[in-house]
């Protein structure tokens, strides 16, 4: 069974830096591509990143540009997002998802809707 577990939240200092850790099992991350989303309390889900299978390619959100970045390391089945220069926007539940394909397709790596599998969350608070 597919399975997907965020770590690395936490309360971090406004321009400090964070790195989430995304472990799957149950599957292959050859086979899907994976997405980074959001969810600050009263907003909706927003998708920050995805990376296709293999790295080949990746789209992020022009709320995270040049500040966070995505990346897999397929000996681990582990996906990262790396978070820099953090505000208090930024706080939110983190979640990782899969989708059942390979690739992001472009802006549909950032809709919830494209995405079939669901990790738990992990809180990122971000302390002015």
């Amino acid at each position: 069974q597919l399975h997907l577990v965020e770590s690395g939240g936490g309360l971090v200092q406004y321009g400090g830096s964070l790195r989430l850790s995304c472990a799957s099992s149950g599957f292959s991350l050859a086979d899907h591509a994976i997405g980074w989303f959001r969810q600050a309390p009263g907003k909706e889900r927003e998708g920050v990143l995805c990376i296709s299978s293999g790295g080949s390619n990746t789209i992020e959100a022009n709320s995270v540009l040049g500040r966070f970045t995505i990346s897999i390391n397929d000996a681990k089945n582990t996906v990262y997002l790396t978070m820099n220069n953090l505000n208090a926007d930024d706080t939110a539940v983190y979640y990782c998802a899969a989708r059942s394909v390979s690739q992001c397709s472009g802006v549909r790596g950032l809709q919830g809707s494209a995405y079939d599998f669901w990790g738990q969350g992990t809180q990122v608070t971000v302390s002015s």
